[in-house]
Formats: structure tokens, C-alpha cells, sequence
């Protein structure tokens, strides 16, 4: 969001604030004077607290309104499954054994990732003590993702579920399933778009795109798009480019065998999108 637009949003929360006050003033006025407060300026009242809260509801947090509060909490859920790709569908906390120094409890959680089901299970242990060195353990952490979709995170769940780190491993799955949706789109639109020349053998939740040119009689291209997961849980789109020639199409054109080399180079330039179209019609055009 660059300066401007933000001033300007500034300046409406601003102004909406100034007739909250007045509509108040005018309302507290009209309650002394035993009047009526018209349908219209109802409306207008309402119509700029709903505005006002959706733009600013940070003022709201004080409010002893418990149906302010419930709205204030459920925009935040709502901003938040949006902004991370996880929604929560089920949750339970049972009390395993509390003494004068900690308190167990026993998590049970189920959701969304974007299209990546999960569900958790581990044991959080505080300590009760007030100090400066309060602390929440986790230990017992057991994590089934319904998603054969990378090697590498699996990988990591074994990792996450050995360091009990719930951090790592949303950070690492929303970012996961963000590439994940994304290749999805990706290929789909380039079988829509060429379904002729397109070929996805593993469907859209696979990882590989093949080229045919019925011009080219057993010439194939296989483009392949890995989503890597390394052990620190950074997430990196891999791709790379396999070839099938038959000897005579090798022995005639020879900028065949440096395809792959050339879409690497092309992915460092021009973005993985505007690299596969490249690729896709300069094989068309391959005689």
C-alpha cells in the first residue's frame, strides 16, 4: 500500500470518527430532550459504526460489548485464515495433571491449509509460577498430513514433530500450500491453454508437464516442478526440464539437447510463468 492510498484512508477514518462523535452528541441530546431519534439517523448510525469498525477495530478492543468483542474476534479469525491459507474446523484441550508448579494440557486440532488437510495432536505444559521465565512446552506432538504431494514434507513433519517447533511447521505449511496452489493454477492454464501440446499425466496435483508436437513424432518434453522443503523448513519451487529425442531429431537439431540448459537460464530471467510459455512455443514452432 503506498503513501497516498494510506492517507486517504487516514483521512476517511478520521472524518468517519468526527460524525461518530456528533451523531453521539446529537443522540445524548435528543435522549434529554425526550425526543425520538428518526429511522434515517438510525440507520446512518449504524451504517457508520459497522464502517468504522471494519476500517479501524482496534478501538473496539475496550468495549464491553460482548457482541462487539465476538465480531472483533471473528474478523481477526477471518483475516487471519486469509492471510495464512489455515483455517481450524475442529479444536479440544483437555487437563492432564496440574500442581503448585506446572499445568498440562492435551491439544487436539483439525484443519485447512489452503487445499492440505492436517490434524495435531501434542501436550502443552506451562508453568504456573509468575516470573520473568514463564515457559510452554511442547512435547508429544503427532501430525498427519492427508497430502502426497512432496517427499520433503513429510520430511519435515518428522523434524517439527521431534523439536515440537508449531511454528516451523505452519510457517512452513501455509508457504507449502501457497506454491502448491499455485503450481495447480499454473498447469491448468497452459492445458486449457494448449491442450494439444500439454499433457498432464499426474493431473493437476502432480508435479510434471509434458510436451507433445505431433510434428515431431516421438520427441517429448517432461518439465518437472518440485516443491522443496529443506531442513530449516524454507520452502524453494524447484524445476527443471527432461527430454525425450529420437537420434534423428538429435543429429538435425541439436538445440534439442541444450533445452534444459536453456529453460534454467530462461527461469533465472523471465519467472517461471513467462518460461514455460517460451518453452511451450518454441516447441510448437519446432519443424
Amino acid at each position: 500500500m503506498n503513501i497516498n492510498t494510506l492517507q486517504v484512508y487516514e483521512d476517511e477514518i478520521q472524518a468517519l470518527e468526527k460524525e461518530i462523535k456528533m451523531l453521539t452528541e446529537e443522540y445524548e441530546c435528543n435522549q434529554h430532550g425526550s425526543l425520538a431519534y428518526s429511522n434515517g439517523k438510525t440507520k446512518k448510525a449504524t451504517k457508520t459504526v459497522k464502517r468504522t469498525f471494519q476500517e479501524d477495530p482496534k478501538q473496539y478492543y475496550a468495549s464491553p460489548d460482548l457482541k462487539t468483542q465476538l465480531a472483533l474476534l471473528e474478523s481477526d479469525f477471518s483475516f487471519l485464515t486469509n492471510f495464512t491459507g489455515i483455517g481450524f474446523k475442529n479444536y479440544s484441550k483437555k487437563l492432564l495433571e496440574k500442581n503448585e508448579i506446572e499445568t498440562a494440557y492435551k491439544y487436539r486440532l483439525s484443519g485447512n491449509c489452503q487445499s492440505v488437510p492436517f490434524q495435531l495432536e501434542f501436550k502443552l505444559t506451562k508453568e504456573n509460577q509468575s516470573n520473568k521465565n514463564d515457559y510452554a512446552v511442547v512435547t508429544d506432538l503427532n501430525i498427519i498430513i492427508e497430502s502426497e504431494e512432496s517427499s520433503d514434507l513429510s520430511k519435515l513433519v518428522s523434524r517439527v514433530e521431534e523439536s515440537g517447533n508449531l511454528l516451523l511447521f505452519f510457517k512452513s505449511l501455509s508457504c507449502f500450500s501457497e506454491w502448491s496452489e499455485y503450481r495447480k493454477c499454473t498447469l491448468a492454464h497452459f492445458k486449457n491453454k494448449y491442450p494439444n501440446i500439454v499433457a498432464l499425466p499426474e493431473g493437476l496435483p502432480g508435479d510434471c508437464m509434458i510436451l507433445k508436437n505431433t510434428e515431431l513424432p516421438g520427441f517429448e518434453l517432461m518439465i518437472v516442478w518440485k516443491i522443496h522443503v529443506d531442513k530449516d523448513g524454507k520452502v524453494v519451487p524447484v524445476l527443471d526440464l527432461l527430454s525425450k529425442i529420437p537420434m534423428p531429431v538429435l543429429e538435425n537439431k541439436k538445440f534439442a539437447s541444450d533445452m534444459p540448459h536453456w529453460f534454467r537460464s530462461l527461469l533465472h530471467v523471465l519467472g517461471i510463468e513467462a518460461s514455460i510459455e517460451a518453452m511451450i512455443k518454441s516447441f510448437c514452432r519446432s519443424k
